[in-house]
């Protein structure tokens, strides 16, 4: 990039970002930034895996410049950073996107298809999509490793995965057993609790009467679950709750039934009872031991029936509600499976892993469960059980991927116990800090409190085969072993658990080469093991998808192929994603790295909120309200899509997308770009070298000193909020610094001095100033507006500076160029300015006007030392001939004081007099607002004495005739007054339509896109003789401010009448040719 080049006059987002991409891919600048800081302290980032199973969405986008920015500040710190990309390949989000490619509805179609073939396309995709997120990525400037990108399919990552779950092992944590999962019946595998996503549905809501034996009566339960009554093996109830026996009468029939005793009025007025009796109250646990009939046994004969079954329980989750006694089915319920694993009874679990009954369902064999609530309930209803029969809204469980609703039901699956090392899990999440900290202190703590067994197996393909081999007597024949041996009896002490490639290949009975070896199933299901005769196969199950990214601190960096990366980086320094991978990705890594190494994998965590949509509401497809990364980009570009991101809460909240906070950070980054392209041309003509005259080596005026000062200011805020985890804190301040600091305040000041036509010290310090100010700029901008930075970077340094901006140094604070108290007297001098702008525009008097004097009535010493100090920043600021300060302990003597009656006190008190007491009030003034003062003015309007209170009056300011005045403050403070004296004098009128004259020449040079330099010719009539002749007297600041090498008649050139103070004037313009 050429130094000072010229730059176009308006920020163009896509222009810059497509010149920028271009030259990032001349200069290898990534290679280079990352080479740059090869031998800086590491620190270990850690990439959580998005899926590939689609375009990156706005909450994907916000994390990844999350992840970049922060990539970006770390190395300009110094660090060599581990910015691999990290991307979860297998599992249900895949495999469900390429059934659905496919046309398929169930895992039946996949067969029929072939395993291996569906394997080969589930590759295919993840790959396609995995090219399609990476250019997703790059389109926003994110710079990571994009060449070698972790993939959890590869076999060095699988192996991570092999490896951890081995150590698990080794510790006794692997167990398998039957559990209550939640099952997709589509999909036909477990999926985890947080995997679960609920939808309000409608379902059934049943009141069933299960009919006692032994004794008259029926024990009454409610359930939105019909299809798991063929299931009922016990009703529970609350030891401590008192039932009562009510005799209820319905048509003149009655019956007795059991309820909690809270529960009863509800219960008859839903079964249409025309009146109850109460015949005795029993506590619950005095009913343990109550046996009754399977209300089902004749539609199922195969229900429960054997020892413990069919009986009465005490339990723990049985509330007060509905009824107070609970159906219990250990074979689906979770919580029901538990009690029914405590009181040792069967497991009757007659559904498959499609959700069909088996053959044990009896008459309901062959149907969906949920198509079977129908059936089931008019059995019951034939049977005289059914009490009461209506619907109940909920929030029930739906496959994360499919959306089908769930099933829980109880099947055989592998475990880690995580419930027997639940205190490491606690103790080793202490070890890691939290942004914010309530997160881990409160939701990750209770989530892992109340964390079950970590089902880590799922019954589908495309995944991680898990590595266990069990004795197989099939196959022990076949090679010729013990034709007597038997299958695996359970015991996990007699599976094989291979922990690496190395060892897969000594121990398997075939040729493998550990290199070379595809861990997937279609490879690893093939292998067999042999030892002491007795041939071991693989288990058919493939891993949870979150134990594939769990591994991903040591998967990221090889381990355990490389055991010294692993040595050198472990655990993690940072990571970073959205609030619900606190029940996601967060847990599974602690889990993990608990079980296989006691250890927690991260040290720092980062955790954001979700993308919302404008109103609030989650993005989604069905409501159409998405937005598009792209869609922003190609209407804001890259960059002030990533300064909106960045300028969002990281800590926890969800952000708000928003269209119009979007245009505004795009408005910043264009006055960014004027502040950058104002010194340009001028530093070309006056060929400016920053290396001869940098801040160090120039004479700095105040204003100057002021901005090097709030830089310091600056930095020091952002690297404060950097370390805290508030990019966005720091990006504010940033911002404020630009459009406040440097566009509003310093350019306007400046202006002039760069106008200069001679060299002068005052010049060039503006120069080093700015020049400085703008480079520094561009580094502390760099993590956030990648592109613009390196713009604005490359023109100003040219070939003097690094080949990217990112690879400069994060500014540190200069200590000798910080001064808090400069800072905070232009504070007062910026709130003087603004109270006078604002007194000049209720007098309606434009800036470009001198006044001939403004007046400042400080109320504190701070404030009166401050605008003494700065009287010639002030004078010139507000266009002021003279700046006359007040002191605190001073009155203004040209200011008088009148008086507002309060009638609704004057009138009870003086009677018919208080209409000419107010009048006289109000038309007196006064030097002092004090009473006594008042009180003789008044008296001398009214030829006699009147004694006022404090309450009858309120004071108020007069100025002189030709003043305004506004008060100002300083952070709420009130700190004075600012007085703007508006008179006109000749001088001043003649200044002041001069100054109007240059305005419109200096556009119409504007108009012919006149060069800087270039100089003119101007024809000027001003038709009002006085003014023409006011107008006169300053045509030398005319010709000056506007280049004008001569006044003279424009034969062919630019010309314009102008509407000057209702004064016309006609000028015409040209350029004056070089002889």
């Amino acid at each position: 990039m050429s130094r000072f080049a010229e730059v176009d006059d308006q920020y163009e987002p896509d222009a810059v970002e497509d010149r920028v991409f271009e030259y990032w891919d001349d200069v290898d600048a990534y290679e280079h930034a990352k080479q740059h800081r090869a031998d800086g302290e590491d620190f270990f980032f850690v990439d959580g895996p998005p899926y590939t199973s689609g375009a990156a969405h706005m909450g994907t986008t916000w994390n990844k410049t999350l992840k970049d920015a922060y990539i970006r500040y770390l190395r300009m710190c110094g660090y060599d950073v581990t910015d691999r990309p990290g991307y979860d390949m297998h599992g249900l989000p895949i495999e469900t996107k390429v059934e659905e490619q496919l046309g398929f509805e169930n895992k039946k179609d996949i067969e029929a298809f072939g395993e291996q073939n569906f394997i080969d396309e589930c590759k295919s995709f993840a790959e396609e999509q995995l090219d399609g997120l990476q250019e997703d990525f790059k389109s926003f400037g994110v710079w990571m490793d994009w060449d070698d990108p972790y993939k959890t399919v590869d076999p060095e990552y699988m192996e991570a995965a092999w490896w951890g779950f081995s150590k698990a092992h080794d510790r006794g944590l692997v167990e398998q057993g039957q559990r209550s999962i939640s099952q997709c019946p589509r999909c036909e595998t477990a999926i985890a609790n947080n995997e679960v996503e609920y939808e309000h549905v409608e379902d059934p809501s049943i009141y069933v009467k299960f009919d006692l034996t032994g004794q008259d009566g029926y024990l009454v339960i409610w359930t939105t679950t019909p299809w798991t009554i063929p299931a009922n093996t016990f009703v529970a109830v609350d030891g401590d709750a008192t039932y009562q026996a009510v005799e209820a009468e319905r048509g003149g029939e009655t019956e007795t039934l059991y309820l909690e005793e809270s529960c009863i009025e509800d219960v008859i007025d839903r079964g249409g009872y025309d009146d109850y009796e109460v015949l005795e109250s029993i506590a619950g646990e005095e009913m343990v031991g109550w046996a009754y009939e399977h209300p089902l046994r004749e539609t199922v004969p195969d229900a429960p029936d054997f020892e413990g079954a069919l009986e009465v329980y005490t339990a723990d989750y049985v509330e007060a509600d509905r009824t107070g006694l609970v159906h219990s089915a250990p074979g689906h319920g979770e919580v029901d499976f538990e009690r029914g694993r405590e009181l040792g009874l069967e497991i009757f679990c007659p559904v498959g892993p499609d959700g069909v009954y088996g053959e044990a369902a009896g008459e309901y064999a062959g149907q969906f469960v949920k198509d079977a609530d129908e059936a089931i309930m008019d059995d019951l209803d034939a049977g005289g059980l059914l009490l009461e029969r209506g619907t109940h809204n909920h929030d029930y469980g739906h496959c994360w991927r499919c959306d089908t609703p769930i099933i829980q039901m109880v099947t055989d699956q592998w475990f880690i116990t995580v419930t027997d090392i639940k205190e490491e899990l606690l103790a080793n999440m202490e070890d890691s800090e939290w942004y914010p900290s309530e997160a881990r202190d409160n939701r990750f703590r209770d989530f892992i409190e109340d964390s079950p067994d970590w089902n880590v197996s799922r019954q589908r393909y495309w995944g991680i085969p898990i590595p266990i081999w069990t004795p197989d007597s099939e196959a022990t024949a076949s090679n010729g072993g013990d034709e007597a041996a038997e299958d695996w009896s359970g015991d996990v002490e007699e599976a094989i658990v291979v922990a690496t490639r190395e060892e897969l290949a000594e121990r398997v009975d075939q040729d493998v080469d550990p290199e070379a070896v595809d861990l997937h199933k279609d490879t690893v299901d093939d292998l067999t093991i042999t030892e002491d005769g007795t041939t071991y196969t693989r288990v058919p199950d493939v891993f949870d998808v979150w134990l594939d990214s769990s591994v991903a601190s040591w998967g990221t960096i090889g381990y355990p192929s490389n055991e010294t990366a692993f040595e050198e980086l472990w655990p993690a320094d940072l990571i970073m994603e959205a609030h619900d991978q606190t029940r996601g990705w967060f847990w599974s890594q602690l889990g993990m790295g608990s079980a296989a190494l006691d250890a927690v994998p991260y040290k720092n965590v980062l955790m954001h909120g979700w993308a919302l949509a404008e109103d609030g509401r989650k993005m989604s497809k069905s409501i159409g309200n998405i937005v598009a990364p792209q869609e922003a980009i190609d209407r804001h570009g890259a960059d002030p899509m990533r300064l909106f991101l960045l300028t969002q809460n990281p800590q926890g909240d969800d952000m708000r997308f928003s269209w119009d906070e979007m245009e505004n950070r795009q408005r910043d980054l264009n006055i960014l770009w004027n502040v950058f392209r104002f010194p340009l041309p001028y530093m070309r003509l006056d060929d400016f070298d920053p290396e001869a005259a940098s801040i160090d080596d120039v004479e700095l005026e105040t204003v100057d000193e002021w901005l090097l000062s709030r830089l310091q200011s600056v930095t020091a805020e952002m690297t404060e909020q950097w370390e805290a985890y508030r990019q966005d804190r720091a990006l504010d301040a940033l911002l404020e610094f630009i459009v406040e600091d440097v566009s509003r305040f310093y350019i306007q000041v400046v202006r002039e001095r760069m106008w200069e036509e001679a060299d002068s010290e005052s010049k060039t310090a503006a120069y080093a100033t700015l020049y400085h100010v703008l480079l520094e700029t561009t580094k502390l901008l760099a993590p956030f507006g990648p592109f613009v930075s390196e713009e604005i970077y490359g023109t100003l340094t040219g070939d003097s500076g690094y080949r990217t901006v990112h690879m400069c140094d994060w500014p540190t604070v200069d200590e000798e160029r910080h001064d808090p108290t400069l800072e905070a007297d232009v504070e007062i001098v910026e709130a003087v300015e603004e109270a006078g702008s604002n007194a000049r525009q209720q007098a309606e008097r434009k800036l470009r006007w001198p006044v001939t004097r403004v007046v400042v009535a400080a109320d504190d010493k701070r404030t009166e030392a401050a605008v003494d100090r700065h009287r010639d920043l002030l004078r010139d600021r507000l266009n002021a001939r003279e700046i006359e300060l007040i002191g605190p302990d001073t009155e203004w003597e040209e200011l008088a004081y009148g008086a507002r009656a309060d009638m609704s006190v004057l009138g009870p008190t003086f009677g018919d007099e208080a209409s000419e007491i107010m009048n006289a009030i109000n038309a007196v003034s006064v030097s002092d607002p004090d009473r006594s003062t008042l009180e003789a003015a008044v008296a001398d309007e009214l030829g006699r004495d009147v004694e006022l209170t404090e309450e009858m009056i309120t004071f108020n300011t007069e100025t002189p005739e030709g003043i305004e005045g506004t008060a100002f403050d300083v952070d709420s403070d009130d700190r004075g007054v600012v007085y703007v004296d508006t008179t006109l004098t000749e001088g001043i009128e003649s200044e002041g339509y001069a100054r109007e004259v240059i305005r419109r020449v200096q556009e119409m040079r504007k108009e012919l896109d006149l060069d800087i330099e270039a100089e003119i010719r101007v024809e000027l009539d001003v038709r009002d003789d006085r003014i023409a002749a006011l107008v006169d007297e300053h045509r030398d600041l005319i010709a000056e401010e506007v280049r004008a090498a001569e006044f003279d008649a424009v034969e062919d050139g630019h010309d314009r009448v102008w509407d000057v103070e209702s004064v016309e004037m006609a000028i015409a313009i040209e350029p004056v040719l070089e002889t």
